[in-house]
């Protein structure tokens, strides 16, 4: 029910957007799969392979599927709560594009418009992790500077986490969504996050810990 709520709210959005023309794999698709799913989704990978229209076409309800429920990419984390670095899940606008393809038949249109090569990955190199906080029960008892979050205890797969200051405001820092322990990473701020002397971490759900990252020394 879910998903089909979902898929009615996207489909809105692709109308919305205007697209004049069919969304086809050669024009759309398979440029958005290169950028976002083919680093896993290739042969060889760790997934069935999306580099090509003849898969893709194979699997198209369930690209559907995982995109709607937001479990691919596996970014494990609401976009735009809290500001993250290297975040490849997909737009809303994007997932529109996945929605008015696979509702249109999913179809390859032509050939000739498809990349011609890979594109090319630039993605920046992860900060250098430094010493870290096991967030708990107790204030930050000095200020510090994080770099990144990452859990420690998740009992949940839909878990926000905030930082409450001492002046009564409070700082979003991440919402792990859909989060999948094998897919365990470590999500960096876009920049160093500097937190006062009593900031408690909160948690939506009790019992969960998060890690804080400090800059390397």
């Amino acid at each position: 029910m879910k998903a089909f709520a979902g898929l009615i709210a996207l489909a809105a959005i692709a109308q919305a957007h205007d697209i004049s023309s069919q969304v086809t794999w050669s024009r759309e698709i398979s440029r958005l799969l290169d950028r976002h799913c083919t680093s896993c989704h290739r042969e060889g990978g760790s997934a069935f392979s999306l580099a090509a229209y003849a898969p893709a076409r194979a699997h198209a309800q369930e690209i559907l599927k995982d995109v709607l429920d937001r479990r691919m990419p596996p970014f494990g984390a609401v976009k735009g709560f809290g500001e993250l670095r290297d975040d490849h899940s997909l737009t809303q606008e994007q997932i529109a594009l996945v929605v008015n393809w696979v509702q249109g038949g999913a179809p390859q249109g032509d050939p000739a418009l498809a990349p011609k090569t890979p594109p090319q990955k630039f993605d920046k190199p992860e900060p250098k992790a430094g010493a870290e906080w096991i967030a708990g029960a107790s204030p930050l008892g000095a200020a510090k500077t994080f770099i990144g979050i990452r859990p420690e205890s998740l009992h949940g797969d839909s878990i926000r986490v905030i930082a409450a200051l001492p002046d009564g405001t409070d700082q979003p820092l991440v919402w792990f969504y859909h989060y999948d322990p094998k897919f365990a990473r470590t999500y960096f701020f876009r920049k160093p996050l500097r937190l006062p002397a009593g900031t408690k971490i909160i948690t939506s759900v009790p019992g969960v810990t998060v890690a804080l990252i400090e800059p390397a020394r």
